[in-house]
């Protein structure tokens, strides 16, 4: 791992986003007697350790955030918030990873409600096949989808060209809203498929990234 941050900061890279493992039951107990960093704690403790020792500015730190515990979360730390709560003075974003809309409204006013006040990340991961929407719940553990989301996708069939419109659509519109409520950031999942996030920044009208970023910096200075 010291390896792995000493050539991320040659290379110039600014940002980790520190993960926990997350394995079936079994795996999870093999690992965790191999390493310090089943848990997204460990990793942090870590690189922030790794900037003192080289007398380096550090990394910009991320996790995971979700609006209730994840049941992969330390066992003395099952409250989602209090994780929040707790890593607030030593990271300097979170990221939400793949919630629709209104629970990431309501993860935002939590955390402002207990005085966390860092930059929270939008996770967007378009629907382009049916096989999407369990891949998304695994990554979002368990994720719950909008049951239009679900009838939308339903009346689709096996068509997969009409199932790539309606999640791309739904895409587009959920960052429509994020953007009108001042979203910080939208972080796309392409699993090695950039197309549909190059279909949602045209909806959008922007060209590239720094473009959508320009969007959000009014937000942001607020």
């Amino acid at each position: 791992m010291q390896a792995i941050l000493d050539r991320y900061s040659a290379s110039g890279i600014e940002n980790i986003l520190a993960l926990g493992v997350i394995l079936p039951d079994p795996c999870r107990i093999m690992i965790a007697l191999a390493t310090p960093f089943q848990y997204a704690d460990g990793l942090v403790s870590f690189i922030k350790q790794w900037s003192e020792a080289n007398q380096k500015p550090g990394f910009g730190i991320g996790v995971a955030g979700f609006p209730r515990a994840s049941r992969h979360a330390e066992p003395s730390q099952r409250n989602g918030l209090l994780q929040t709560e707790r890593r607030q003075r030593r990271r300097l974003y979170l990221h939400a990873a793949l919630l629709f809309q209104s629970r990431f409204l309501r993860l935002r006013e939590r955390c402002e409600f207990a005085g966390i006040h860092i930059p929270i990340i939008a996770g967007i991961m378009p629907v382009t096949r049916d096989t999407s929407l369990t891949r998304m719940a695994e990554l979002a553990l368990g994720a719950r989808f909008p049951a239009r989301l679900l009838k939308a996708i339903d009346r689709c069939g096996s068509d997969p060209d009409a199932i790539d419109r309606v999640g791309i659509h739904w895409a587009t519109e959920q960052c429509r809203d994020l953007l009108d409520n001042h979203v910080r950031g939208l972080h796309f999942y392409t699993l090695n498929r950039s197309d549909a996030t190059r279909r949602i920044y045209e909806n959008l009208g922007v060209k590239n990234s720094q473009a959508l970023s320009d969007l959000m910096r009014p937000a942001a200075s607020t």
